[in-house]
């Protein structure tokens, strides 16, 4: 079983500053990194680093080649990354003294992914392989149909949210994964709705499929039909939670592809994503393996 993660690849500029900049406020940064990230690299990057077999797909411009060679040493496997001839996607990323974030992103290479391309790609996949899609690069759609007659599962991770997502074939979606600002979104709630009310609209919107609402520090909350299960990070001081979900996500299907059960899993996942916020960066922040199989 292979794991296809199709999508964003970026440059983060990440700002150590005090507070986040209010509107119209100017700062002084403490101290500035860049970092590898994009949602899918993460993703990909934290699942490899569990211990599976992963592909990345997505598009960069020669200023991301150093990106391929920090997947590669994920092991991530990196032949469907094409190259383009403009910049590779980047993120400007605001973190406070309490490892709180902002970030703003320009999609680059990200936004240059072609029909042909993602076709060509999903054609060398197929039944019981897994391809996990965020929302930061575009062809979701496409991506989604593609995959599913392919006969592989789809995860799937509306992040960043917007309206648009509600237009597509969600029904082929297998796997959702949403915080506590997608979930209620998804589920045509509130943004105040509580997390037990979001995940039960959500597995009744979803009937069959699986749903994951993570919930930052009170860990995770998993439903089908009228299964529910719950994990919990561990106590380890937030230091920066840039890539956490990812982390989270990536460590999950691994998981799941080692045939542990649901709450194992869930339980692996959060405390990968505890011990990646406990640490600076996206990618590099992700634990190994065996600090979490264990």
């Amino acid at each position: 079983m292979k794991l296809l993660v199709y999508g964003a690849l970026n440059i983060d500029l990440v700002y150590s500053v005090e507070h986040i900049a209010l509107p119209g406020e100017t700062i002084r940064a403490l101290s500035m990194q860049k970092n590898a990230g994009g949602k899918g690299a993460n993703q990909a990057a934290a699942a490899a680093k569990a211990g599976i077999e992963v592909y990345m797909a997505g598009k960069i411009g020669a200023d991301g080649e150093f990106l391929l060679e920090l997947l590669k040493s994920c092991g991530v496997k990196t032949k469907n990354i094409s190259l383009w001839d403009g910049q590779t996607g980047h993120a400007l990323i605001q973190v406070d003294k309490n490892g709180q974030n902002s970030i703003i992103i320009h999609a680059g290479g990200n936004g240059e992914i072609t029909l042909d391309e993602a076709k060509t790609v999903i054609s060398n996949f197929g039944k019981g392989d897994i391809i996990s899609l965020q929302n930061e690069i575009p062809l979701t759609e496409n991506m989604i149909t593609a995959a599913k007659k392919a006969g592989m599962k789809i995860c799937f991770n509306p992040s960043p949210w917007d309206d648009n997502i509600q237009k597509l074939p969600l029904e082929l979606v297998d796997l959702f994964v949403v915080n506590e600002i997608e979930g209620p979104s998804l589920a045509n709630l509130q943004a105040s709705a509580p997390l037990g009310e979001t995940l039960d609209a959500l597995c009744k919107r979803f009937p069959e499929k699986e749903i994951i609402l993570t919930a930052g520090k009170n860990g995770a909350y998993y439903g089908c039909g009228q299964i529910r299960e719950k994990g919990e990070t561990i106590d380890l001081p937030a230091v920066d939670t840039t890539g956490a979900g990812d982390t989270f996500t990536g460590f999950f299907l691994a998981a799941r592809v080692k045939n542990y059960p649901v709450k194992e899993a869930l339980a692996f996942a959060c405390k990968a994503a505890s011990i990646a916020v406990s640490r600076k960066g996206a990618m590099e922040a992700i634990p190994a393996a065996d600090e979490v199989f264990k």
